[in-house]
């Protein structure tokens, strides 16, 4: 038999000898057929717009399919080089927000909670949001009214967030949603490093010999991620995954240590005595890199394996393997999400973190290093430029003098008139429910969904005078309102956001808004015009405002001079910082082997592990710890509308061993010092018996921040939502879902998914190894 003759050397098709081509080429050549040769699946007239997915800080580039009328249709994945044309649940169906038929298309006002709203004019809406504003001030004092933003907003709008709260509101109170997410890892970055950041492109964690993931469940918040994961792990890289309940990526490592909730530096500490203990440490590194080491290695030093292992409850000898296999690998990397961030002491668990990446010499070189995981599309870009309460543009203290005087002369101010820092998000709503803070206007979160101890949230926005909330759906907050202002999705508008490497991307518009409906922009600029500050704020969309943020971040920390929307469209992203126009951005940090503190050094922090808040009883035995699923996204605003979604994970459960003898279905009561809830079991090996897990997405009754502690991390001050104590009890009936509020005059969930919602049984288990049959 002879093989095939070979096409022409000039020839770029694949190579037709059996021996060579794949088996089955040259059949299908043979065919006629060419592998997606001239392939179209487009409609007559239809346009493909590049922009990225509106959910997680992945930030996955997609194309949003648009009809010759002008109106977003579908999706498509892009070829971008983050996700690869990879595209998960909800990003698949992130396009149906856009025409949803909940979207908010007028104004709502009403004089009290009391009535129903009525739908009005923007010129009404806005006059009465300015006046309420003033009568708020006027009686209480500039302070009286606070402004939250959001972290899934884009960079130009959290931009103006914090300024449009400092110049035209004038006040000290302005926070964000970001800090129910990245600001313990945020404050450990800059404890440590001076810049807050992950040092590491995803890209990085294909070239690591090991790779450490610590409270991230990547496979179902950030599935596209695992395409890097696997990556590694094709290529020979060790895994290691610390989370108390076996994820779908931790059932794949080759450690997978199931620790008790808020052990975490416990844990960490003792990987770090073990790393000393065995000679597995960079003394050169550490001699000419850090600074700190005595007190970080005494910390660790009183933390040995046995104790650890008494606290954690795991055993001795896997905190050993641990330190042996991240501290023998040539280039090992750490990357952390919620898990860990979420204590009262989260900033010391990432500190902990960074102590083992520097104690090993893994910071600052290709496949070796150390990165936080954003659960918002923004949470990077979201806290880097103002709305934070402590923070200006470029990341400068809102307390320094000479950052003051230069923010001031670029927004055109006495350095007098500019604010000082208020507080965080969850005090402020403590200040609501002692009346400090009388009005609010928010924009981009739902904190009656994603707050801690949600009944006394909701007790403390019903003190308010005045509640202005925007929003393009009618979230549970914005129905307790009395002004509820109706904006654009991430398609109707353009701006830019940082991913979770730091990579600046281009989003794009895709259609125009509904008729109504406006960008948080206008509505900003507009208010500020009949607040008396019109002329600080004449911008006519999201390029201006960029451009003003370019030149107000220049030379700061978070320098995004360099990035321009053109730069963005022909890149594909930029990871800042990027000082100049000719400047190609910094995806990793401290290669120079310089961090950004004056002395250059990393400044290691000594670490000890504290217990939780919420103290464990014979009342109170279990550990209650909550997160995301797959299917929806942080206060399920967005995602419990969308079909296909709801349908995949119509309601919460709770989560549990079946050594507590429940099955599959049983209605189980959880109950905390704070407030108790009525969800199916799903019964699985896959968590610890200690352990239940209930995920965060739904409103009361089934919400699991009704349960949730609000003790907050003395330096972060983000709540402990990972861990307080619960016990379990037989419950005759399930608590009902509720839909989601919609406009006046239309109706809540079609009827499959009205049906999907009040499904007893809990959806299959994300993780396998049910133990229980469902009935």
């Amino acid at each position: 038999m002879t093989s095939a003759p070979r096409p022409p050397a000039t020839d770029d098709r694949l190579p037709l000898d059996p021996a060579l081509a794949p088996p089955g080429t040259t059949a299908f050549r043979d065919a006629g057929g060419l592998p997606a040769g001239n392939w179209r699946g487009a409609r007559d007239g239809e346009t493909l717009v590049p922009t990225h997915c509106c959910f997680c800080g992945v930030q996955c580039g997609i194309y949003l399919r648009v009809d010759r009328t002008g109106t977003v249709f579908g999706v498509e994945p892009r070829n971008h080089d983050i996700n690869r044309m990879r595209l998960c649940p909800k990003g698949i169906n992130a396009y149906q927000q856009v025409n949803h038929p909940d979207r908010l298309t007028a104004p709502l006002v009403r004089s009290s909670r009391d009535e129903p709203f009525r739908e009005v004019s923007w010129d009404e809406a806005l006059s009465v949001t300015a006046a309420g504003i003033r009568a708020v001030q006027a009686r209480h004092g500039n302070d009286a009214f606070g402004m939250l933003g959001g972290a899934s907003l884009f960079t130009e709008k959290t931009y103006l967030v914090g300024k449009f709260a400092r110049i035209a509101l004038k006040t000290r109170h302005v926070d964000y949603n970001g800090r129910l997410c990245m600001v313990s890892a945020a404050g450990a970055n800059k404890l440590a490093f001076g810049i807050d950041r992950a040092g590491n492109p995803f890209s990085d964690i294909l070239l690591t010999d090991c790779l450490l993931i610590a409270g991230a469940n990547v496979g179902e918040c950030f599935p596209v991620l695992t395409q890097y994961v696997w990556g590694a792990r094709d290529r020979g890289a060790k895994l290691i995954v610390v989370d108390p309940r076996e994820t779908a990526v931790a059932r794949t490592a080759d450690i997978h240590v199931a620790l008790r909730p808020g052990t975490d530096a416990a844990f960490f500490n003792a990987v770090l005595h073990v790393v000393v203990e065995e000679s597995l440490t960079d003394e050169a590194f550490l001699a000419t890199r850090t600074s700190g080491w005595e007190e970080a290695r005494a910390a660790a030093a009183d933390c040995p394996p046995r104790r650890a292992a008494e606290i954690c409850g795991v055993p001795a000898e896997q905190i050993a393997e641990v330190a042996r296999v991240f501290g023998t690998a040539d280039k090992a990397m750490a990357w952390h999400a919620r898990g860990i961030e979420h204590h009262t002491q989260g900033v010391d668990n990432c500190l902990a973190v960074i102590n083992l990446c520097a104690a090993t010499g893994n910071i600052g070189r290709p496949g070796a290093g150390y990165g936080t995981l954003t659960g918002q599309g923004n949470g990077q870009g979201g806290r880097e430029h103002g709305q934070k309460s402590d923070l200006l543009p470029g990341g400068r203290s809102i307390n320094d003098p000479e950052h003051r005087r230069q923010i001031s002369r670029i927004w055109g101010i006495d350095e007098a008139e500019l604010p000082r820092a208020g507080t965080s998000m969850v005090e402020m709503v403590h200040q609501m429910r002692r009346g400090e803070i009388r009005g609010l206007l928010g924009i981009c979160n739902n904190p009656f969904v994603s707050l801690p101890d949600l009944p006394a949230v909701t007790a403390a926005y019903d003190t308010l005078d005045f509640h202005v909330q925007c929003d393009f759906f009618l979230s549970e907050t914005a129905a307790n309102a009395h002004v509820v202002l109706p904006v654009t999705t991430w398609a109707e508008d353009e701006g830019v956001m940082a991913n979770a490497e730091a990579r600046v991307v281009k989003h794009n518009k895709a259609q125009e808004p509904p008729p109504g409906v406006r960008t948080d922009t206008w509505v900003m600029c507009r208010l500020a015009q009949l607040l008396g500050a019109g002329d600080k704020f004449a911008f006519t969309g999201s390029r201006d405002v960029f451009e003003e943020l370019r030149i107000a971040s220049a030379g700061t920390v978070n320098d995004y001079y360099g990035i321009t929307y053109e730069r963005l469209e022909e890149t594909g992203g930029i990871a800042w910082p990027c000082p100049t126009t000719d400047h190609p951005g910094t995806p990793r940090l401290f290669e120079d082997g310089r961090t950004h503190h004056p002395d250059g050094l990393i400044h290691l922090q000594r670490v000890e592990w504290r217990p939780p808040a919420d103290p464990y009883s014979d009342e109170y035995p279990l550990s209650l710890t909550t997160g995301r699923t797959v299917a929806h996204f942080l206060s399920g605003n967005q995602t419990r509308r969308l079909g296909a979604l709801v349908e995949q994970t119509p309601r919460p459960w709770v989560e549990l061993h079946p050594a507590h003898g429940f099955r599959n279905g049983d209605p189980v009561r959880v109950v905390t010092r704070r407030g108790a809830t009525v969800l199916p079991a799903l019964v699985t090996e896959a968590i610890r018996p200690d352990t239940v897990f209930v995920p965060y997405h739904w409103p009361i009754p089934t919400a699991a921040n009704t349960l949730t502690n609000a003790a907050l991390d003395p330096r972060s001050k983000i709540p402990e939502y990972k861990v307080c104590a619960c016990r379990l009890e037989r419950a005759e009936h399930l608590d009902e879902v509720p839909a989601p509020p919609t406009p006046p005059g239309r109706s809540a969930y079609p009827p499959k998914a009205q049906a999907a919602r009040t499904d007893p049984l809990p959806p299959t288990a994300p993780q396998g190894r049910g133990t229980a049959e469902r009935s």
